[in-house]
């Protein structure tokens, strides 16, 4: 692994999620009109939680109807568009983390959006930690038995990802990198499909926030075998950090 590639990873790795505007809360508070919160991202996933529970808190702080409204797809791209096409007057936002707002229009030469120009941060919500997780289907209870469950089938495997060109897929990268596996990464429209196929032992591996992974932790439908940050997770004080593992460098990633 390359200082380049740590430093890109370190700069793209957080999650925060943010809103993004068209127009002026202000003027659609002012006439009561009802508010849309665009979610790149299917239903059952972190980012459509947050959605929702902030959508709860807006309609009791506005007195207006806050409607959460899905448009996954394309890695978040589609809402975006969504958001860059609605009407400036303050009725449209977007709840997004880093992928869409920061990755896709550094790794896509025209993503349909230019988030500086077209949007307007708002706010920051909440930060996710990524995780790496095994299936119940897989054999192996800890980070080291998954390496060498891959090594021993020809050291080939699938991990799933929530989108593509995603730090999830990063990581991916690096692992395989490291320990000299041929990682592919397969790509989701978001981290509640990639979990049905993990629950259905359809893929052994996926990389996603550990929100995403905790309750089938633990569960025992599933074993997180390893986190992002330079500390492990207090909701799973068993899990060690890539750092422990053998990775540094990712230890310095703050989610």
């Amino acid at each position: 692994m390359t200082e380049s590639r740590r430093g890109l990873l370190a700069r793209l790795s957080r999650i925060a999620l943010a809103l993004g505007l068209a127009g002026s809360l202000g003027a659609a508070h002012a006439e009561g009109k009802a508010i849309k919160l665009l979610v790149g991202f299917p239903p059952g996933g972190g980012t459509d939680a947050i959605a929702r529970i902030l959508a709860e808190k807006l309609k009791d702080e506005l007195g207006a109807p806050v409607v959460v409204e899905n448009k996954p797809g394309a890695g978040g791209q589609i809402a975006a568009q969504a958001l860059k096409a609605a009407a400036p007057d303050g009725t449209t936002y977007f709840l997004s983390h880093d992928h869409t707002i920061t990755i896709l229009p550094l790794v896509m030469k025209n993503p349909g959006y230019d988030p500086a120009k077209d949007f307007v941060p708002v706010a920051g919500f909440a930060t996710f930690v990524n995780a790496l997780a095994v299936s119940g289907g897989t054999p192996a209870k800890s980070f080291k038995e998954y390496v060498s469950w891959v090594q021993s089938q020809g050291s080939k495997g699938a991990v799933g990802i929530p989108a593509p060109a995603s730090t999830p897929e990063f990581l991916v990268k690096l692992i395989g990198d490291k320990f000299k596996l041929d990682l592919v990464a397969a790509p989701y429209r978001g981290s509640a499909p990639m979990m049905g196929d993990m629950l259905g032992n359809q893929i052994s591996a996926g990389v996603g926030s550990v929100p995403d992974f905790i309750e089938n932790h633990k569960a025992g439908k599933l074993r997180v075998v390893a986190v992002l940050g330079d500390k492990r997770q207090a909701a799973m004080p068993d899990v060690p950090t890539f750092t422990e593992l053998g990775l540094p460098g990712l230890g310095d990633l703050p989610y």
